[in-house]
């Protein structure tokens, strides 16, 4: 399981949303070999004043990456380097307004299509 979420500016985002959900999904897929079919995403969108971040461009985004625990080191590296890569060049993004988080949780945490998620019989490998 992953779920991507982000938050970023509206004004910013909102014309870059479907180039910037391709990007994201692209690394998740590559890095973690991740089914393509398996898109989920949530863009949370904020107004100017609802993002505080002085250091920050007005284009920072901060993306959170949901998982079951289980992959190594390096392949969360991978994602991270798969992000950056794919995002700030192509979206003209500097790195210092793109921060990444990887937040993983045991599969027994989540409950999905009515049951725990060790329960749930997965058509891909978390282990990568």
């Amino acid at each position: 399981m992953g779920q991507i979420i982000v938050h970023g500016r509206r004004s910013q985002w909102r014309d870059q949303r479907q180039e910037l959900s391709d990007a994201l999904h692209a690394a998740l897929v590559d890095a973690w070999q991740y089914p393509p079919e398996k898109k989920f995403q949530r863009f949370v969108w904020l107004d100017d004043d609802d993002l505080v971040a002085p250091q920050r461009g007005p284009r920072y985004l901060v993306v959170q990456v949901v998982a079951f625990t289980g992959r190594s080191r390096e392949a969360r590296r991978e994602l991270i380097r798969q992000m950056y890569d794919r995002v700030c060049g192509p979206l003209d993004l500097p790195v210092d307004d793109l921060e990444i988080v990887v937040i993983e949780s045991p599969r027994e945490s989540w409950g999905i299509r009515g049951v725990s998620g060790d329960e749930l019989t997965l058509g891909y490998t978390v282990e990568v």
